[in-house]
């Protein structure tokens, strides 16, 4: 599948007058979003279990599904303050505070081919969670994906 660099993408927007998405993305496809977690990550096939685990956890406000999602110590930035999350017990026990119902309902509605891809891992929900993939072993042999940092 060929590419177009970013910036031919932009012009082409701008001369024939598309506004681009509220985001400010272009948009891609789900294979698109593979591709790039894949050249990035690795093991994006691994991706997809851990994904919709969240989403739907945060669907239905499951905190000991999120919790056990979640690398630790976890940083999440809250009501104006940033926390470090020692452990999951921490984090259900003080879920309310730590995940606000807007993360919640954002991340829940999130769609595969809306994520975002950079180096630090993969976006969603504009920012409000982030996952990366976890090296298991100093030489990064194996690695699983979970929850890096939550933003509210």
């Amino acid at each position: 599948m060929s590419r177009l660099p970013a910036a031919l993408l932009l012009a082409g927007a701008v001369v024939l007058g598309a506004p681009l998405l509220s985001a400010g993305a272009i948009a891609q496809s789900e294979n698109e979003v593979y591709n790039r977690i894949e050249e990035l990550h690795g093991n994006a096939e691994a991706f997809d279990r851990p994904l919709r685990r969240l989403v739907l956890a945060m669907r239905s406000g499951d905190a000991e599904t999120i919790a056990g999602l979640a690398e630790y110590p976890l940083t999440v930035k809250a009501n104006g303050e940033t926390y470090d999350v020692e452990n999951a017990e921490d984090f259900v026990e003080n879920f309310e505070d730590l995940v606000t119902p807007e993360t919640r309902r954002a991340v829940g509605r999130q769609q595969y081919q809306d994520l975002f891809v950079n180096s630090d891992g993969v976006m969603l929900a504009n920012g409000a969670v982030w996952m990366g993939a976890v090296c298991e072993d100093n030489a990064c042999e194996d690695s699983h994906w979970a929850i890096i940092a939550i933003n509210n």
